[in-house]
């Protein structure tokens, strides 16, 4: 499906039924401690008076005049000289000089900056009477998870292009028309909520320099969804699965969190059906250079590491592998893909010989089998994302993932020509199908069960997530599929989740200690201390509520053509979502990226992206399954 950049005019104009788009009149300058400020339905924007610098900043991508939390952080820090600034009123909106304290009358203000309804321009200007300060936009990311996205150049700048991301707002697109320029990326360390975005001033080389700041919203066009404002948190929000961090310079759970291997196909599938972010920039250009990283020799969670993964997680060969053929395949970047093809096929294989037994399944070098995990934080780290879950030995949602990336790399190696690896690839994927059900399915539950240990016991705790990927990827023979989902809404029912606002449980009955690996007094991480672990229950990975791989129940409903039934739970997620409810933090200091089913937040990271991947059962939703994910 062809995509577009969204046009703001048609959108308001579908809008206008509903919305009524107020146009507000430019201000003379303020007076005061209030600085010039203008405010419109796409943007406010206020600046400050004693030196180059946006003192607040909100916007609405989709002009409709619902701006979200202000970005910056107050109070910013003072620039190394001091300037005073003049407002004039112009054509389109205001114009801010900034000229240095002092200096002479007859020189150029070393900073400009241009307000109108939906840009902001920032003019720099060298003179001898002193180089001008950076500009810089100094972030709150507990205020709005703002992101840059972009490409780094070799000095670790972002190369423009770039845009700015801000969840439940829309983007802002950073161009310099006719030149060449990079801006500085940094965040204050890990779990720091200061991001730092720095524009490089004019110098004697280049006496001029000039940055545009449009506001806008990219996201899929989507049949049907123009005028249906039920749908205008996706649009707001659909990039929030892509979170670059500075100092890993990868994608990341958020920009001063950790970069998670597994998470990778998450990103791309979010990416390839993106817009281009702007000429020359796509989404998948910022998933690539993750995977360079990567290719590289960095490391990132789900690899081997002590007191983590004892060898790469089940997951993280298939995710790296499928987000490697989103990039080839939407991408069509055949020149990246000759030249790291060894790489993928070195990922490739190395996940095939996990298969140590030859029944056609991978396997975790932990057995999974129930009482091996010791008391307290965990000494090592289970086969998959759900990462204080007993998973091991032969795990069903790493196997799903694991052949949907054999799809993928038949797919690729084809594309340069190698045809006995394709084959290879094909067949594998083959048996693994073959093996799938029969190895998986639970017949006391009648559903998927988690994982299969090494002792050959099945582990089963209706998981909902392990079940939607098996039916949403063929793994299950298509005569079982709709029993096995009303076997699922059975329990769900039964157990009495109906916050759907909130997400899904990814299991819909308690772990049991002896299958659970973080385990922990309080149980905030869902282990706790009772044999059966029901004072975990409901809390992080441990049935508490999430967006996180709702995808994939929602996707195996729409594939079954259970519409109503799949919107019982998106759309109160959409609603969610334009409510900012899966993220920032409550009352006791914990945050709404897990939450216990009456509400209470149990996470940590503040912004987790892996909440915002359900936002892909919107273009499903809109417009069917076009292919298998393997195709």
């Amino acid at each position: 499906m062809r995509t577009f950049f969204v046009s703001t005019a048609l959108a308001v104009a579908f809008s206008s039924w509903l919305f009524v788009v107020q146009s507000f009149p430019v201000e003379a300058a303020t007076t005061g401690d209030e600085g010039p400020e203008l405010e419109s339905a796409s943007m406010r924007v206020r600046l400050s008076t004693t030196q180059p610098a946006i003192e607040s900043l909100d916007i609405d991508g989709l002009g409709l005049g619902k701006r979200g939390a202000n970005i910056m952080r107050v109070p910013i820090p003072p620039a190394t000289a001091e300037y005073r600034a003049t407002t004039s009123i112009t054509a389109t909106g205001k114009q801010i000089d900034y000229h240095r304290s002092g200096g002479s009358a007859n020189a150029p203000p070393p900073w400009s900056i241009e307000l109108t309804d939906r840009k902001i321009i920032l003019v720099s200007q060298w003179s001898k009477s002193g180089n001008p300060d950076p500009f810089r936009l100094v972030l709150d990311t507990a205020r709005c998870h703002t992101t840059l996205l972009g490409v780094f150049d070799a000095q670790h700048d972002i190369r423009l292009p770039a845009v700015m991301h801000l969840p439940g707002q829309g983007q802002i697109r950073i161009t310099a028309p006719g030149q060449s320029a990079a801006l500085g990326y940094a965040n204050a360390g890990r779990r720091s909520t200061t991001l730092t975005i720095t524009f490089p001033p004019a110098t004697a080389a280049a006496e001029h320099v000039e940055y545009h700041l449009d506001i806008t919203a990219i996201y899929p066009i989507l049949p049907d969804i123009a005028n249906d404002h039920r749908f205008d948190s996706f649009k707001r929000n659909w990039l929030n699965c892509l979170q670059l961090n500075p100092a890993n310079r990868a994608l990341s759970n958020n920009t001063s969190s950790t970069s998670c291997a597994f998470c990778y196909y998450e990103y791309a599938d979010i990416a390839a059906k993106t817009p281009p972010l702007a000429d020359g920039l796509s989404a998948l250009d910022v998933v690539r250079q993750t995977l360079d990283m990567i290719l590289a020799g960095g490391h990132a969670y789900g690899l081997p590491a002590p007191g983590n993964f004892p060898v790469e997680s089940s997951d993280t060969f298939p995710s790296m592998l499928i987000a490697a053929a989103d990039c080839v395949q939407a991408g069509g970047n055949d020149a990246w893909l000759s030249a790291n093809y060894a790489g993928l096929k070195h990922w490739a294989d190395k996940m095939i010989a996990t298969d140590t037994d030859n029944d056609d399944l991978f396997k975790y070098a932990v057995s999974g089998n129930s009482g091996i995990w010791p008391d307290g934080f965990p000494k090592v780290r289970p086969s998959n994302w759900w990462d204080t879950i007993g998973f091991g030995h032969e795990d069903a949602y790493s196997n799903a993932l694991a052949f949907r990336a054999l799809g993928g790399m038949e797919a690729i190696a084809k594309r340069v020509g190698k045809s006995d690896d394709a084959a290879r690839y094909r067949t594998a994927a083959q048996k693994l199908r073959a093996a799938y059900y029969d190895r998986f399915y639970d017949p006391a539950t009648g559903v998927i069960a988690g994982w299969r240990s090494a002792d050959g016991e099945l582990h089963d705790y209706y998981f909902m997530y392990v079940n939607g990927i098996a039916i949403d990827y063929g793994l299950v023979p298509k005569d079982k599929a709709g029993e096995i989902m009303d076997r699922l809404m059975t329990k769900m029912k039964e157990v009495g989740y109906t916050h759907f606002n909130m997400g899904l449980p990814g299991n819909l009955i308690t772990v049991a200690l002896k299958d659970y690996v973080h385990k922990a007094p309080d149980g905030h991480y869902g282990g706790g201390v009772r044999e059966d672990n029901s004072d975990g229950w409901q809390k992080y990975e441990n049935g508490g509520a999430t967006g996180c791989f709702a995808y994939f129940t929602l996707a195996a409903l729409y594939d079954l053509g259970r519409r109503d039934q799949a919107d019982q739970i998106l759309m109160p997620m959409l609603a969610e979502y334009d409510k900012g409810g899966f993220e920032g933090r409550g009352a006791n200091g914990k945050s709404n990226d897990w939450r216990m089913w009456d509400g209470t937040p149990m996470g940590y990271e503040g912004f987790l992206t892996d909440n915002y991947y359900a936002l892909l059962a919107v273009p499903l939703r809109q417009t069917g399954r076009q292919s298998l994910p393997t195709q």
